[in-house]
């Protein structure tokens, strides 16, 4: 470890953009505790046909959208290590253009380690490691360290795999139920979900204020709509027109233009900043009193690491559930069902002293440094392993 051929490589896939974020929240902490490497950062859907490629960026969205119950459903069914295996047996009887080609870099490249922070990759991995695939142009001895980093904060059994040397999950109740589902306790680490370095800095929240066109006298709501400007930001923000109390909002919509000029043309009785993609999230969070959001586990996370409390509206079944139910029982966050009932749920928030509650908790559940801890605990766990000295 430590020569300048050492090699490293990211993988993830585009399905929602946590896995992406994560993937290059790792990448910038592996450059930084090991500037000396080469590391590759790759998302999968890069050797997908156009077609597939399509299919798979487009079919989650719109599934979660029109049908969140059908995804709810086929995320529980397959929420089963034994069903999980049977599907990647299936899935290896079918010939797949792309696992080969991605089977073909990984072993031209190959890597010391492969951190996959989206699970498709463990499929190819695993089919690789069974036939026992080495890189003659490097005369590989070993299989690379394989890394499942588990996005969210409940482990789905496709996020395990027999190929898989140790698991970098979201909490200790994470972990327990990894173990419990058959890994080796010593393989799987608490290590939180990674996130971007910058939401280890402090902004200073009146030097934001102003910069963004903010009052100083009033709290601050602020709505995420997540990468893709999904969920029902729109009725959102009318309902929140109903609260009394005085506060302003801030608005991120993402990738979701049309979104963002609908709303920004509206008529607010709060004051109401509608901005786009944001690449600021951890200056608009530091002003934040209260998100308003779909709990995602990277939107989550960066939450946490600000110490800021979340109001949950209408979590999609699967992961997005699990996520709040992990928030819920620990007191940082609370939840509505429907976006009728946030008038009367903040007004009692406002009202009393459950906010600065549920602030204290999320400052407590807290992990700024997790890629850089995930980062550290595979460089030792590929040294021991006696990847290339």
């Amino acid at each position: 470890m430590g020569e300048k051929n050492s090699t490293r490589s990211s993988f993830s896939a585009t399905a929602g953009g946590g896995h992406l974020a994560a993937a290059a929240a790792l990448d910038e902490a592996w450059r930084i505790l090991r500037p000396q490497d080469v590391v590759e950062k790759l998302d999968l859907v890069e050797f997908f046909s156009p077609i597939h490629r399509k299919i798979h960026a487009d079919g989650y969205v719109k599934l979660v959208e029109h049908a969140p119950e059908l995804w709810g459903m086929v995320f529980g069914k397959t929420d089963n290590p034994r069903i999980a295996r049977r599907l990647n047996e299936l899935k290896r009887v079918v010939p797949s253009k792309s696992r080969s080609r991605f089977a073909k870099f990984l072993a031209e490249f190959a890597p010391d380690a492969v951190v996959c922070t989206h699970y498709i990759a463990l499929d190819t991995l695993g089919e690789m490691r069974a036939r026992g695939d080495v890189s003659p142009e490097k005369q590989r001895k070993r299989w690379p360290l394989v890394v499942s980093v588990v996005t969210d904060f409940e482990a789905h059994a496709l996020w395990m795999a027999a190929c898989v040397d140790l698991y970098c999950v979201a909490a200790e109740a994470t972990k327990a139920r990894v173990v419990a589902r058959g890994a080796k306790p010593d393989h799987v680490v608490a290590t939180g979900i990674p996130i971007a370095s910058k939401f280890l800095a402090k902004p200073v929240p009146r030097e934001v204020r102003k910069r963004v066109g903010l009052r100083d006298d009033q709290p601050v709501i602020l709505v995420l709509g997540g990468g893709f400007g999904m969920g029902p930001v729109a009725e959102i923000l009318s309902e929140l027109d109903k609260v009394q109390v005085p506060f302003q909002n801030l608005v991120v919509t993402g990738r979701n233009e049309e979104l963002r000029r609908a709303l920004a043309t509206s008529d607010r009785k709060h004051p109401t900043h509608v901005l786009g993609f944001a690449s600021n999230m951890h200056e608009l969070m530091a002003v934040a009193d209260l998100i308003v959001t779909k709990p995602g586990g990277l939107t989550t996370s960066e939450a946490l690491a600000m110490g800021k409390p979340l109001l949950i509206v209408n979590p999609i079944p699967g992961q997005e559930a699990a996520n709040s139910d992990f928030l819920l029982e620990r007191g940082a966050a609370a939840k509505v069902n429907r976006v009728e009932d946030l008038p009367y749920r903040l007004g009692e928030l406002f009202a009393s002293a459950k906010l600065a509650q549920m602030a204290k908790a999320a400052k407590g559940l807290g992990r700024p440094q997790a890629a850089q801890d995930i980062c550290r605990e595979v460089a030792k766990r590929a040294e021991l392993a006696g990847a290339r000295p």
